[in-house]
């Protein structure tokens, strides 16, 4: 039997061995389990003194990383466990069980230590899968067991979706100190050849540590070995989700100040991009932790909604000054100083026929001659002729009154004249009368205005001879209604002259607070762009 397994055979004879070679080793592998396991016990240590310490050599493969869970801060992934310890109570010569060396049986047939997770965040505190152990004649027993594990994961969002996570996975004995069982590590760090890549995270590596430490409850020392994933967020999906239409919706903020203030939509821009980064910022909400750590996405997102809110209300404010009515106040000096000359040209406001090196439009004109005569706006008086030509003209007609008379040959009929601006009537009308030269007389008596003034003039036209060649009379009255008609004529005047002074002063009000809320509208909207351009390289300066 020797021979046939030995292998010394010819090739066509081992294919008709080969099954007597393996019933022979499951003979002696039967044997071998009996007499292994006749006097043996897995509840005691396998050491032949109770004094000796067993070494457990631990070694994790980390497959893959199932979840992250930021808001509960738990980490699952799925582990391949390898521990490898000496049982002095399983040891075989080869030479008696036909050189079986290895022996594949049920873990539960042997002591296993009692390693666990001690960060563990499992509700349900399931063991790993029973699997088999692997023993050789030395004593040597290697225990290969899959695990999906949960452990607590302190998570810092404060650079989130550019942030790196450090989660740790400690492993050691529930009950065994470090004077009954020891623990080292196989390898530096985990093993990652059989990792299977993550759509979230990237892992940059796993290193291990081994850690003595003495608890509060004990005296001995309690060795572990402490596992140290270093995870990497992969950040595309977040910011083509989330930062680039948060961005977007920012540099409308802005536009807000280059719309009409007679379009009516100003503020309603601001309330509707106020609202939009309200939903991105519940968004994030929902997904971080209930911590004071306030994620970077976050900051921005509050950073770029104040700055909304500022924009909003300075738009409310810019609007009531392009609304100001002709009540307005005058622009006061340094108003007009500093932001319709120096600020108008750094912000390119110009006014119709205006160019980037004239001066502004803004400046009152001066008004025309008959303007200034006029009175102000504010009912003072700035000079009048009216009142002096009426006494001049009242006075050169008293002056003329006796000495002045016309010629017979002109022709009276419907004649006016205009004299140092007083209207003159001529009334021609002819009466008989009988020898004896009598002279007609008529009186015109005239109020003015409740003056009093009554004016009476007598022309005598003619001789004494009752039948002369022109036979007849002439009297020309001057009336001195037309001097009150004046007077009422340059008080309507002077209510249209202050009237039109009124509106084109409030109309130049008007003008230059409107310009100088476009001159504010474009000063905003440059600072609040700079202010959203930076923010934005902020925040995309940390996925470098």
């Amino acid at each position: 039997m020797k021979l046939l397994c030995s292998g010394s055979i010819p090739y066509p004879l081992l294919l008709f061995c080969l099954p007597v070679c393996l019933a022979a080793h499951g003979r002696f592998a039967q044997k071998l389990l009996n007499d292994l396991f006749s006097n043996y016990t897995n509840a005691l240590r396998p050491v032949e003194d109770t004094d000796h310490i067993i070494n457990v050599t631990l070694q994790i493969t980390l497959s893959q990383i199932i979840d992250m869970d930021e808001r509960n801060q738990i980490l699952t992934t799925y582990l391949w466990i390898r521990q490898v310890w000496m049982d002095a109570y399983l040891t075989w010569k080869t030479e008696d069980y036909d050189g079986l060396d290895t022996i594949r049986i049920p873990s539960s047939y042997v002591w296993r230590p009692d390693i666990v997770l001690y960060n563990s965040a499992d509700d349900e505190f399931s063991n790993s899968m029973e699997t088999n152990i692997v023993l050789r004649n030395d004593g040597q027993v290697m225990w290969d067991q899959p695990a999906i594990t949960k452990s607590s994961c302190s998570v810092d969002v404060a650079f989130f979706p550019f942030d790196l996570q450090q989660c740790h996975l400690t492993f050691g004995s529930w009950t065994h100190n470090g004077n009954q069982m020891d623990l080292s590590n196989a390898l530096d760090s985990a093993d990652l050849t059989d990792f299977v890549d993550n759509v979230e995270w990237e892992v940059l590596g796993m290193p291990a540590k081994k850690n003595v430490i003495l608890y509060g409850c004990c005296s001995d020392p309690y060795p572990d070995i402490t596992f140290t994933l270093h995870l990497k967020r992969r950040a595309s999906f977040y910011i083509f989700n989330l930062l680039i239409p948060c961005m977007m919706i920012s540099f409308l903020a802005p536009l807000g100040f280059y719309l009409p203030a007679d379009s009516g939509e100003k503020v309603s821009l601001g309330v509707t991009v106020l609202l939009a980064l309200t939903v991105f910022q519940l968004l994030v909400a929902e997904s971080m932790p209930p911590s004071e750590s306030v994620p970077l996405i976050g900051k921005y997102y509050i950073a770029t909604m104040t700055m909304v809110t500022a924009s909003t209300a300075l738009t409310i404010f810019i609007m009531n000054i392009h609304h100001c009515g002709p009540e307005a106040r005058p622009v006061p000096q340094w108003a007009e100083r500093f932001i319709l000359n120096y600020l108008a040209r750094i912000c390119f406001v110009y006014e119709v026929g205006e160019n980037c090196l004239g001066r502004t439009s803004s400046k009152k004109q001066p008004l025309s001659q008959e303007e200034s005569d006029a009175p102000s706006a504010n009912g003072n008086s700035k000079g009048t002729n009216w009142d002096l030509k009426e006494q001049e003209l009242v006075s050169k007609m008293e002056e003329n009154r006796a000495g002045e008379s016309l010629k017979a040959g002109r022709d009276l009929n419907n004649q006016t004249d205009w004299k140092e601006d007083l209207f003159v009537n001529i009334d021609h009308s002819e009466e008989g009368g009988a020898a004896g030269g009598q002279t007609g007389e008529r009186e015109e008596s005239d109020s003015c205005g409740g003056e009093g003034e009554d004016v009476q003039e007598k022309k005598g036209i003619g001789g004494e001879g009752g039948g002369g060649a022109r036979g007849k009379r002439m009297e020309i009255l001057v009336k001195t209604q037309c001097v009150c008609q004046h007077q009422g004529l340059g008080r309507n005047v002077q209510y249209i002259a202050n009237s039109y002074q009124d509106q084109r002063a409030a109309q130049l009000r008007i003008g230059e607070w409107r310009k100088i809320a476009k001159v504010m509208d474009r000063f905003f909207m440059w600072l609040f762009f700079i202010m959203v351009f930076l923010m934005s390289i902020l925040i995309l300066g940390k996925a470098v």
